[in-house]
């Protein structure tokens, strides 16, 4: 439902994966190199999310990165983040009931990530090694990757294959779930072409095998189905303004999963430098889902107890995360270099979520509308 998910799963596992996965499209399709000096930077992330007459959950995050070159040929990244979790969190639907305000409901804990990065270049190509690890009090996740990337002759066109293997394993406070497990495993494979001097368009093709524990322990119900596959396609395409020396972003992903749900995003950004080494870098992204089969609207007038489902084996879940809905989220991004070597950033991100704006027309109506704000500010040093 949200870039910040609650309790119910881990805050950096599907982000560490992706940004193991993500092919960097900014590095266009000429041959990566290693980097000619190290980079340190650190991030903070405040996050808030509510509803009406409610605010949910907050999260305090900081990490650090670091990327440095060896001999010319190599290269070894990694980064660590610490979270704080804070707030409550519903037990179906948008609701949080005042009895609900206790045990699992309320979120207060800590969270931990690590990930590690090695990259060996080459004349036209290069290829990366990754693992990262996550835990919480009741999550623990692995990750271990690989991807490699080479060129074209001309070096007009870069073609990568990647793949993954993430294991989960989830322990909740309640006891509802013990000793539980999640498997992934995941596979990338891109293209990236330079049309112009002012253009470069990419394609990237993803699928993903999923088995094991998929519910959420701290629901009122919430069965899942065992297995989860999904299939994304995921377009880009970046065009350089001459005249503003400014350049555009544009997104476009369709995902498609075994759950039923199908899932559209566009996003849209524009980087524009600015005078006294300034860069600003609005940004819009909208994404609309359609809800899982298995997901069991809000119905004022059938108390949860009573849905015959409740007392079925059937897959079914109250999640609002799994309903269909459409959200729009609005950035704008601040960068500036000063001193020698030094950039300092500032980030702010505002997310809508409304079941009309689904594109499928199919949202459930009764939900409370979501919101979330996030700010993030980094500094980064190159040595």
């Amino acid at each position: 439902m949200t870039t910040i998910p609650s309790k119910k799963k881990p805050f950096l596992g599907a982000a560490l994966f992706a940004a193991t996965l993500s092919l960097p499209f900014s590095h266009a399709a000429f041959a990566e190199a290693a980097p000619e000096k190290s980079i340190i930077a650190f991030k903070y992330l405040n996050y808030q999310d509510w509803q009406p007459e409610q605010d949910r959950v907050g999260v305090n995050a900081y990490s650090v990165m670091a990327t440095v070159p060896i001999a010319g040929k190599w290269s070894i990244s990694t980064t660590y983040t610490n979270d704080s979790v804070s707030g409550a969190s519903p037990e179906y639907h948008s609701y949080i009931e005042p009895e609900m305000i206790s045990g699992a409901s309320k979120i207060k804990e800590k969270r931990q990530a690590v990930d590690f990065g090695l990259t060996r270049y080459f004349q036209r190509g290069s290829i990366t090694l990754g693992s990262s690890y996550s835990s919480e009090n009741d999550y623990i996740s692995r990750n271990y990757s690989v991807q490699g990337s080479i060129d074209t002759a001309d070096k007009n066109t870069t073609f990568t294959l990647g793949g993954s293997y993430t294991t989960d394993t989830i322990n909740s406070s309640n006891g509802e779930a013990e000793n539980e497990s999640k498997k992934v495993i995941a596979f990338l494979a891109g293209v990236t072409h330079v049309m112009s001097k002012n253009d470069i368009v990419q394609l990237n093709l993803g699928y993903s095998n999923g088995w094991g524990y998929y519910s959420d322990p701290y629901k009122i119900y919430d069965l899942r189905p065992d297995r989860r596959n999904s299939k994304t396609v995921m377009t880009r395409w970046n065009h350089h303004f001459d005249g503003t020396d400014g350049t555009s972003r544009f997104s476009y992903r369709y995902y498609m999963d075994s759950f039923g749900i199908d899932a559209h995003t566009f996003g849209l950004e524009y980087v524009q430098p600015l005078p006294n080494d300034w860069t600003m870098t609005p940004s819009i992204r909208f994404y609309s889902q359609t809800a899982a089969d298995f997901y069991q609207p809000v119905d004022p007038a059938l108390p949860v107890m009573d849905n015959p489902l409740y007392w079925s084996l059937n897959p079914m879940s109250l999640d609002q995360r799994l309903s269909a809905y459409g959200a729009i989220t609005l950035g704008i991004k601040i960068e500036k270099e000063f001193a020698k070597e030094w950039t300092i950033d500032v980030k702010f991100d505002y997310y809508m979520q409304r079941a009309k704006w689904c594109l499928s027309g199919g949202g459930d109506k009764n939900l409370e509308p979501f919101n979330f704000r996030s700010i993030q500010v980094g500094i980064s040093k190159k040595f």
